[in-house]
């Protein structure tokens, strides 16, 4: 289990090579045994097998034509919409509007902490699909474009996408790719309460990052540094203006009244 952690790394690359169904199923069942808030299970799966509808997410999903190669997407569903349905099948508006109280729709935490559940469930897929031998990289950028994928996947009030998953047998250009670097621990683990890092901090933790990946190589247009450079390429980019817009109007879809 710690060879399989520490050596993972994010896999674009995949070899024309199906996954058995007994494979995927083995998968799926340790989804559905994921750690989740009060056993709610506050999340669904949506299988993505048709063709065109891979090119599409390809394309909606910040233009990446590797979704598209991949041989198994699972896009994971931030869900309390299974939920509410059942709480009106059981009769809870009428439960509540006995004891003269209005029934409480599902808010802000609810949804966060549905997004919790989805991604832990994603999580435990990649590490049950790298047990058997398959690659996986996340896309985060089914965040984006929040109206085009709830009509294109038929989603309603109280489903969110919150991340997508694609995987396969690794290439083997994909299996002797380096790993690329992570902050060091004292970047990232505090004890007992937060603390804000200082210069030495950070020249510390991207000093890996600087010799490796930034060795002779330029920043990015008039950039001066990693930080200029990633702010520029990742922060204030074209995709995270769209996936802060995106997420703006599934939160007013949530706290709308039907």
């Amino acid at each position: 289990m710690m060879t399989t952690l520490l050596d993972r790394r994010s896999v674009r690359a995949y070899q024309e090579r199906p996954i058995p169904a007994a494979v995927r199923e083995e998968i799926l069942r340790a989804v559905l045994r994921a750690p989740t808030a009060g056993n709610m299970m506050l999340y669904s799966v949506i299988e993505i097998a048709a063709q065109p509808l891979k090119e599409r997410l390809a394309e909606t999903c910040d233009h990446q034509p590797f979704i598209a190669a991949a041989p198994w997407v699972l896009l994971f569903l931030a869900d309390y919409q299974r939920w509410f349905d059942y709480f009106e099948h059981c009769g809870v508006p009428e439960y509540c509007a006995a004891k003269g109280q209005a029934m409480r729709r599902p808010a802000e935490g609810d949804l966060f902490l549905a997004c919790c559940d989805a991604l832990i469930a994603a999580q435990t897929a990649v590490v049950a699909a790298e047990s058997h031998g398959l690659g996986s990289c996340y896309i985060g950028d089914i965040m984006e474009n929040y109206e085009i994928h709830r009509e294109l996947l038929q989603l309603p009030q109280y489903v969110f996408p919150i991340t997508m998953v694609c995987f396969g047998y690794p290439t083997e250009q994909q299996r002797a790719r380096r790993q690329p670097p992570r902050f060091p621990m004292e970047a990232v683990v505090y004890r007992d309460g937060y603390r804000r890092l200082n210069g030495d901090d950070f020249a510390a933790m991207f000093r890996e990052t600087a010799e490796r990946e930034f060795h002779n190589q330029p920043f990015i247009g008039d950039t001066a540094n990693i930080g200029q450079h990633m702010y520029v390429r990742k922060f204030n980019a074209g995709f995270m203006l769209e996936m802060n817009r995106s997420v703006r109007a599934i939160l007013r879809a949530w706290r709308e009244e039907e």
